[in-house]
């Protein structure tokens, strides 16, 4: 198991190297100057120039890049131009709201996806199968951004239930996670269905039932642990895209956290803190398949069996 999770890291480095080389580029082709944004209009040319030279942006791009990657490597990403602070301070700072409110959509995503996944499959074709499926479709269909303000205009505005934003307390998290649970759970759903679905007409499912095992038990011990392998790549991936800063949801909802940073950094122009913040969030996404994959060793033993060959 080490030896594959070292593999799969060593793997994941020239991914890593080739996106920021390529968010590097990007970043610094687009056209406009940072200082002259930060500096306002009352800064003469004279003064842009000199802080330039501070900040090392007239050396060659090459060079830039290469400062770049060997800081980030020591967790230094920079400062931000705008605030005038360090962008890992910053990501450090907004992380745990980030984390509070990817773990309360995963939860809702999860609690909502596969039970009506299970359900789906079990009553296939039924009035619950086409009520939970449309359930899922809606919200995967429904645009983030439009499922938000539907419910603040619902539950905060007309029933006064909940508040509209802000992040003072666990109240002001369960808007935010309904939001982003909603459109993850309609995915879990449709995917456990399908996989249920394909592992039921396998012959040991057929043995067990033959055996005399309850209907129940064939599901839960047999019939879901093998159907939940390429869920749990989906949970993997959806929990590593929330952590990295669930964007809109965070900008509606004004939460503090990385998604919030990133749009802010984008509207002000702000290229260092912008670049920690898709560093950061790359990173997340490749330890989260990372921990998709050792996951499969724990649900599967053919997997885990071909780790140790391999090894």
């Amino acid at each position: 198991m080490l030896m594959f999770a070292l593999r799969r890291i060593l793997v994941s480095i020239p991914v890593l190297i080739g996106i920021t080389m390529i968010l590097f580029i990007m970043l610094n082709v687009v056209p406009g100057d940072p200082v002259a944004l930060m500096m306002k209009e009352h800064a003469s040319p004279d003064v842009i120039a000199r802080v330039r030279a501070q900040m090392h942006l007239d050396d060659p791009m090459i060079v830039r890049y290469f400062r770049f990657l060997a800081n980030a490597l020591q967790g230094d990403l920079g400062n931000s131009i705008k605030l005038n602070r360090p962008v890992t301070d910053l990501l450090l700072k907004a992380f745990p709201n980030t984390l509070m409110l990817a773990v309360c959509a995963a939860l809702v995503s999860w609690v909502i996806g596969i039970p009506a996944g299970v359900l789906s499959a079990v009553r296939r074709d039924s009035l619950i199968d086409r009520f939970f499926m449309g359930f899922s479709l809606l919200g995967v269909s429904m645009p983030v951004f439009w499922s938000a303000l539907l419910l603040q205009y619902i539950f905060a505005m007309q029933l006064r239930l909940l508040p509209v934003s802000g992040f003072y307390g666990w109240k002001y998290m369960i808007l935010p996670a309904i939001v982003l649970g909603w459109s993850s759970a309609g995915v879990i759903a449709r995917l456990t269905r399908s996989s249920l679905l394909e592992v039921m007409r396998h012959d040991y499912i057929r043995t067990a039932r033959a055996k005399g095992l309850r209907e129940t038990g064939v599901i839960t011990r047999h019939a879901l642990k093998n159907a939940l392998i390429p869920v749990v790549t989906i949970m993997a991936i959806q929990v590593a895209g929330l952590l990295s800063g669930a964007v809109i949801t965070e900008s509606i909802f004004s939460i503090p956290g990385v998604g919030r940073i990133t749009v802010n950094a984008i509207s002000s122009r702000d290229m260092p803190l912008l670049q920690g913040a898709v560093l950061f969030a790359t990173v997340l996404v490749i330890l989260g398949n990372l921990v998709a994959d050792i996951l499969y060793s724990v649900l599967d033993p053919r997997i885990r069996a071909q780790m140790k060959k391999d090894a």
